[in-house]
């Protein structure tokens, strides 16, 4: 009996060993085909080529756009109301239509103002003073009038030459002209001859093939923000339009309160893409590099405070530390790490791991 359980002691000790052997066995063999399996199985990626191109580096603001030239026009004296025919249409003119500088556009009448400017007889009074003073030069020369009324002659002439032009002033007031090139944005309506009141306002006008942008923008950028700097112009209405802009002035005053300053832009709007009053959003160029490698933001790793992508080279994901530079909403611009024409794996690279395998699919 004795030797029964010393056979089945003995049995037992050899038993567990071999029992904890052969359960390792197993948990290896299985790590190994776990293993196997994720190193076998090709992660599905697409890519694209790492290549140079341009890249700017921005800050953002926004603003109401308004045209460099505009003016608006009132009576400067009570009289009847005269809108006047545009040469290119045959008819009267009316808002939109394009204007030369100098051109009429309403034609005030005043019978009595007429009168009293006395346009005609300033004249006459002015060339009969001209006549009197050359008169007057030709016998100071001959000794027969003195200095005294050789001067005088030339006060009556001076006097005439301002009288005349004091009287052109009234009857240019008669006239609204368009003060420069540019289209008509308000032309109030008057019946034809209707008396209308000094002060009534009767004609806007603007030329908005170039528009200026006043900036409000917070201190921290007034060492980044230079005159001169581009801008890049845009609108929610023109999608596919970019404009390009430069900063033309800036405060180095900073409001107390908002903790901003103020700084002035102008546009090229020769196409009048831009209209007035729209609110537009300025995008403006602090760096700026004309040939970069550059690659989506969104592909880009961190891993504690290094950037990591992943490339495909030879059915294998290769990671790659990178240095970056110029940053914008969705690139980012590489300054070590990649190569040109290097596939950056740009979808599937979530979960990849250095020497993953994987497959490029469109």
């Amino acid at each position: 009996m004795i030797k029964s359980k010393y056979l089945h002691s003995t049995a037992m000790r050899f038993k567990v060993p071999m029992l904890i052997g052969l359960i390792s066995l197993l948990l290896m063999s299985c790590k190994n085909e776990a293993s196997s399996f994720s190193t076998d199985v090709a992660v599905n990626v697409s890519v694209q080529e790492v290549k140079k191109k341009s890249i700017e580096q921005t800050l953002v603001t926004t603003a109401t756009i308004s045209p460099q030239m505009e003016s608006n026009l009132k009576t400067e004296l009570t009289a009847h109301y005269h809108l006047q025919l545009n040469p290119k249409t045959g008819k009267p003119f009316k808002m939109g239509d394009q204007v030369s500088e100098g051109q009429l556009i309403i034609l005030l009448e005043d019978q009595e103002y007429t009168n009293n400017a006395n346009l005609e007889g300033a004249q006459l009074d002015m060339e009969i003073s001209a006549m009197e003073y050359e008169k007057q030069q030709a016998l100071f020369e001959k000794g027969g009038v003195t200095k005294r009324e050789l001067v005088n002659s030339e006060k009556t002439l001076l006097t005439s030459e301002q009288t005349y032009e004091n009287a052109q002033l009234k009857i240019e007031k008669l006239s609204i002209r368009a003060p420069f090139k540019g289209v008509i944005t308000d032309l109030p309506y008057f019946s034809p001859g209707m008396r209308v009141d000094n002060g009534e306002a009767v004609l806007s006008i603007m030329n908005y093939s170039t528009m200026m942008m006043d900036l409000s923008m917070p201190e921290n950028l007034l060492g980044e923000v230079k005159v001169n700097q581009l801008v890049n112009i845009m609108n929610y209405a023109l999608p596919d339009d970019t404009l390009k802009g430069r900063i033309t002035a800036l405060s180095p005053a900073i409001d107390k309160e908002a903790r901003t300053f103020k700084g002035r832009l102008k546009v090229d709007n020769k196409k009048q893409l831009l209209k007035p009053g729209m609110f537009v959003k300025a995008e403006i160029v602090v760096d700026q590099r004309d040939s970069a490698l550059v690659i989506p933001k969104d592909v880009v790793l961190t891993e504690g405070n290094r950037k990591v992508v992943f490339v495909a080279k030879n059915s294998a994901a290769q990671k790659r530390y990178i240095r970056t530079g110029i940053e914008t909403l969705n690139d980012m611009e590489v300054l070590d790490g990649l190569k040109q024409d290097e596939r950056l794996i740009i979808k599937g690279f979530e979960t990849l791991k250095d020497r993953s395998k994987v497959k490029v699919v469109k």
